[in-house]
């Protein structure tokens, strides 16, 4: 039967991870006809050797070199053909159902693109969507990440009701994004000049300005453990990080990211 989802997870170094994602997808297989890709991106642990060994139905993608998020993600993309794609980070964990009630909200609403609500490891939510990335746009999702990360009972009052209800947003995370197959071609697929970071805001950017819909639903929901390489807020201070950031604004506002750029070099951050 001709698969209607390719999962695709991309995979550097997180063998522990990985394994565990994999395990959850296949406890409790998707309803929906699916094949799983990974793209392992250079891995220097036995990422590769392990899947080969315990999930041979698992397509496996070796890179020479780490390509990078978005770039490893379009091979993936490039190697498979079902009408609707998931991008899953490697260190995710899919309860049951969780893929088919993603995939049923997407195909109720009609929308081009979906996430899930997303939660760590202890069941914390994660502030998973926003809007257009701007300096006001930041500010607030800095203060929803932090709330989120607060045991104070109104932030996660808060932080509940923010996630209560299905709605259309400019963007959701990469860790897990649903997407029509048509759409994701529609928008050139994800921009390789981002190596890490807001590859995900900028990938649904391009999908709205070709007309096509984002949607949070919290209808589903799936376990992203994010907390071991970032912070409480959500943002990791990197190179990677910082290049991505500057990338997206000269791409999409070109005046704050001259701003941007001379704060970096205030705080001892200078990007090339």
């Amino acid at each position: 039967m001709t698969a209607r989802l390719d999962i695709i997870i991309v995979n550097h170094n997180t063998s522990a991870d990985l394994q565990a994602c994999l395990a959850s997808l296949h406890t409790a297989p998707p309803a929906v006809n699916h094949r799983i890709s990974v793209v392992d991106n250079a891995s220097a642990d036995d990422s590769v050797a392990a899947v080969t060994a315990r999930w041979p139905a698992v397509d496996i993608v070796t890179m020479d070199e780490n390509v990078g998020f978005a770039a490893a993600n379009n091979i993936g993309i490039r190697r498979t053909s079902a009408p609707l794609i998931l991008l899953l980070n490697s260190d995710t964990m899919v309860p049951e159902a969780a893929v088919d009630r993603l995939v049923a909200r997407l195909d109720t609403t009609g929308a081009s693109a979906a996430g899930p609500r997303l939660v760590d490891a202890s069941g914390r939510p994660e502030i998973s969507f926003g809007s257009m990335l701007s300096p006001w746009a930041e500010a607030r999702q800095l203060v929803r990440g932090r709330l989120a990360a607060s045991r104070a009972s109104w932030a996660r009052r808060c932080v509940a009701n923010l996630l209560a209800n299905e709605r259309e947003v400019d963007w959701v995370s990469g860790a897990c994004l649903l997407v029509r197959r048509d759409a994701a071609v529609a928008a050139g697929l994800l921009d390789e000049r981002y190596f890490m970071y807001e590859e995900d805001v900028d990938f649904c950017a391009a999908i709205r300005s070709q007309g096509g819909r984002v949607l949070f639903t919290p209808a589903a929901e799936v376990t992203h453990l994010r907390g071991r390489s970032f912070g409480a807020t959500g943002r990791a201070v990197s190179p990677d990080y910082d290049r991505s950031h500057v990338r997206f604004y000269e791409k999409h506002a070109p005046r704050w990211a001259r701003l941007l750029r001379a704060w970096l070099r205030i705080r001892g951050r200078a990007i090339p």
